[in-house]
């Protein structure tokens, strides 16, 4: 498997001097989904956590339901990158071909390579309204992930997405260059787990393509460190979900769903 971090050399100029030095920068390589031997999607991916990424992935973007039907998985090494090879059900693989598109995906991707303006107008099922936390759960979430990135402290350079409790203590993390693919790891991981209650948090904007994800694999609350877009407000209204942006020490927005954050009694 190749290395998540990749040691370099640069010339540093800091206070008007520079030096030689070597500096560890975070690794991304193409990684290819196939299902029951076809391709269908090229992403550029940090080399970790890539099962949790591939079941994700699936799942998030409607070609799975939920882990049962996924019946195997091997990452092969490729000359030019890694595949994901994943053997699926049979109903699940006809429904992937009723509807066949191809991603050629990049870090910053959302909506690469869909085929029609139709194929944007999925949304999931309507959410159920279980969950309640208080506006210090969400602080607490913000004031901890920083130091649950171990990847992004020695490079800098990746997206974190974070399963919190309701009390807002961080239960799993995920890393990658990408922000979608790291939603997606940590949505793969929490469809292979009994998660409980909680909520998700995400170093990043909070986009269109973030909230569907997210709302696909029933997340009630996504809060993102930055802004939201429109459509992004729009399609959490419509699934339901709470959208929290501007998550920063000492302040947050609630854009849709507020009926789920209160202040602490």
């Amino acid at each position: 498997m190749p290395e998540r971090i990749e040691k370099v050399g640069r010339y540093q100029w800091r206070d008007g001097s520079g030096e030689y030095d070597t500096d560890e920068v975070v690794v991304e390589l193409p990684v290819a989904l196939s299902y029951n031997g076809i391709s269908h999607a090229v992403m550029m991916t940090t080399p970790t956590d890539l099962a949790d990424f591939a079941l994700g992935f699936s799942v998030s973007e409607g070609i799975l339901s939920g882990p049962q039907q996924l019946l195997g998985l091997d990452i092969v090494e490729r000359e030019q990158g890694l595949e994901i090879a994943m053997e699926i059900t049979a109903g699940a693989f006809a429904g992937l071909k009723d509807k066949r598109r191809t991603l050629a995906g990049r870090s910053g991707c959302g909506l690469c390579g869909k085929e029609s303006l139709e194929a944007l107008s999925f949304t999931p099922a309507p959410l159920p309204s279980t969950l309640t936390i208080a506006h210090q759960a969400l602080q607490l979430a913000q004031q901890t992930l920083q130091r649950e990135q171990p990847l992004k402290a020695v490079t800098g350079g990746v997206h974190g997405a974070a399963w919190c409790d309701p009390d807002g203590s961080i239960v799993l993390v995920r890393e990658d260059v990408g922000r979608h693919n790291a939603l997606d790891k940590l949505l793969g991981a929490l469809c292979r787990s009994d998660r409980g209650q909680g909520f998700v948090v995400v170093t990043s904007r909070a986009s269109y393509e973030m909230v569907i994800k997210a709302a696909a694999c029933g997340v009630e609350l996504l809060a993102a460190v930055s802004a939201p877009t429109a459509l992004a407000v729009e399609q959490a209204r419509a699934a339901g979900m709470s959208l929290v942006g501007y998550l920063q020490q000492g302040r947050h927005a609630v854009y849709t769903g507020d009926h789920r954050v209160e202040d602490k009694k």
